[in-house]
């Protein structure tokens, strides 16, 4: 490390003289007979100074955020954490407030879930734009931009004076506080190696689940005893904690340090693989937009993991609107009471976190040790990152039947409570699974688009879902409403289990460039 630092300490002197004649003689030589090797010498360390700025400095470069401390590691995740867990927060701390909205604005249970809609569907299109925007500008001037720009539309949110103005804002809103739910497991690979990425990875995952776990709990009291504006302007002072923690972060996008390095050592930048600013915005389109859909369609392994995440979330979602309607018409709860229930999905969520850590640390790193013992580089097959899905699959029908056929009047509320567990837990379990085997098979630039993929559709049928609940459940009653879930959720269980089985051969006949072990 010592060679290295001595190596980046001259480079940063030797920069600072651009032209020949403002090199010392002690680097031109002092005889003309040695100055065509000093110009050689010169040129080689102007070619080292390059190199220095276009990659990290060694593999021990302090620079490089793989290198540092575990203690600055783990602060660098809790601003990301905070603002997904606003962003979540922003769409569930609404649904206590729907009762008051359809008296006070006289509309449809239908249309005073549209804030809710709007916002989620906002959280599906905001990592459009903040994933070419930190590939840009770097991860975090996008988090020291969005998260303010959010909590402007929140405040408005709070003022609203109608239904559709309430929708408008609330969808800028939830577009503002997105890019975290989109490059806050960037910012998490930027610092961590795939071997020990799980932990900080799960921990990051578990905010935005909590988000509309307690989002219902703090808007039920909010909307009772202040009143439903205040389920809005809850949300700004969690992001003002998230921003004054973001205000002490550092950038974690290498090609974003590497081009201050470059800035400040003077060095023009490298040459760009785009023959014009057309080309990259064609580029960027295609990769942001394009590329997850085509995955969609096209790779049967992002296809149905995406469509078995995608119904558990939206499933959860469905939830915002079926608690409170099961437990008000069945146990009498109040507004207060029926908030408190979502904390058994913040319980199972939970639960989800020491899950994925056993799987990995028993099931998953003794795969990882194997290779290297056989000389290998510790890559193994995706497929056993597939662990906590397959038990997880079991959670969620589990959960939804056991709801199904326990919420009436002559068994204890606590029942169908308790059963909000399981399905919390599997849901969890599931998606942590799914993301880790995604980026692991597709790899950097297209696991990110098979991600979005994935991102895409959970939000989508999440945003979609809420607005039939009601309705469903009033037809169909609480046991078969439930248990039509539930039976999806058991055609879909198959789904890991599946690629447990086949991925290997399903990877191997991909389009795309995926891990071939």
């Amino acid at each position: 490390m010592s060679i290295s630092m001595a190596n980046s300490q001259q480079s940063v002197a030797t920069a600072q003289f651009t032209d020949e004649k403002d090199i010392p003689d002690i680097e031109k030589g002092n005889s003309n007979s040695g100055n065509e090797g000093s110009d050689n010498e010169k040129s080689d360390e102007r070619e080292n100074l390059r190199y220095t700025a276009e990659d990290w400095d060694g593999d021990d470069d302090p620079g490089n955020p793989l290198n540092w401390s575990p203690w600055k590691r783990h602060y660098h995740i809790v601003p990301i954490a905070i603002i997904s867990f606003s962003a979540t927060l922003g769409s569930s701390i609404y649904t206590p407030a729907v009762p008051v909205i359809m008296k006070e604005w006289g509309v449809s249970s239908t249309v005073a879930f549209l804030p809710l809609t709007f916002y989620v569907l906002a959280l599906a299109l905001g990592p459009v734009l903040a994933a070419p925007m930190s590939e840009t500008y770097g991860r975090h001037i996008v988090y020291l931009v969005s998260v303010p720009v959010g909590a402007i539309f929140t405040l408005g949110t709070g003022w609203s004076q109608n239904i559709w103005t309430l929708c408008i804002l609330r969808f800028f809103s939830g577009m503002a506080f997105s890019p975290a739910l989109a490059i806050g497991a960037g910012t998490i690979a930027d610092m961590n190696p795939n071997h020990r990425r799980t932990a900080p990875s799960a921990i990051y995952i578990l905010s935005p689940f909590l988000g509309p776990a307690l989002g219902p709990v703090i808007g039920s009291f909010v909307t009772v005893r202040k009143n439903w504006r205040w389920t809005q302007w809850t949300i700004i002072f969690f992001a003002i904690f998230s921003f004054i923690l973001t205000l002490f972060a550092q950038e974690t996008y290498k090609k974003t340090i590497l081009a201050r390095r470059r800035h400040k050592l003077g060095l023009p930048p490298p040459p760009s693989p785009f023959p014009s600013t057309a080309a990259k915005l064609k580029f960027l389109f295609a990769v942001t937009l394009l590329r997850p859909l085509h995955m969609l369609i096209t790779e049967p392994i992002v296809m149905f993991l995406s469509l078995y995440v995608a119904f558990n979330f939206s499933v959860l979602f469905a939830f915002f609107a079926a608690f409170p309607y099961v437990f008000k018409t069945v146990y009498g709860f109040n507004t207060e009471q029926s908030g408190l229930v979502f904390l058994a999905i913040g319980v199972g969520s939970a639960l989800a976190v020491p899950t994925v850590l056993i799987c990995d640390q028993h099931l998953y790193q003794p795969h990882v040790r194997a290779s290297k013992a056989n000389g290998g580089n510790g890559a193994v097959p995706p497929e056993y990152r597939l662990y906590p899905a397959m038990m997880g699959s079991f959670g969620l029908p589990i959960g939804l039947f056991w709801f199904a056929w326990t919420a009436r009047s002559d068994i204890s509320w606590a029942s169908p409570v308790v059963s909000a567990i399981p399905f919390a837990w599997g849901n969890l379990s599931c998606f942590i699974a799914a993301a880790n085997y995604l980026i692991d098979t597709y790899q950097a630039l297209n696991g990110a688009s098979a991600l979005a993929a994935n991102g895409f559709l959970r939000y989508v049928l999440g945003a979609v879902f809420p607005l039939f609940t009601l309705q469903m459940y009033r037809n169909l009653g609480i046991d078969w409403a439930t248990s039509l879930l539930g039976f999806i959720a058991t055609a879909l269980l198959p789904v890991p289990w599946v690629l447990f089985k086949y991925g290997h051969s399903i990877r191997a006949r991909s389009q795309y460039d995926t891990l071939k072990i």
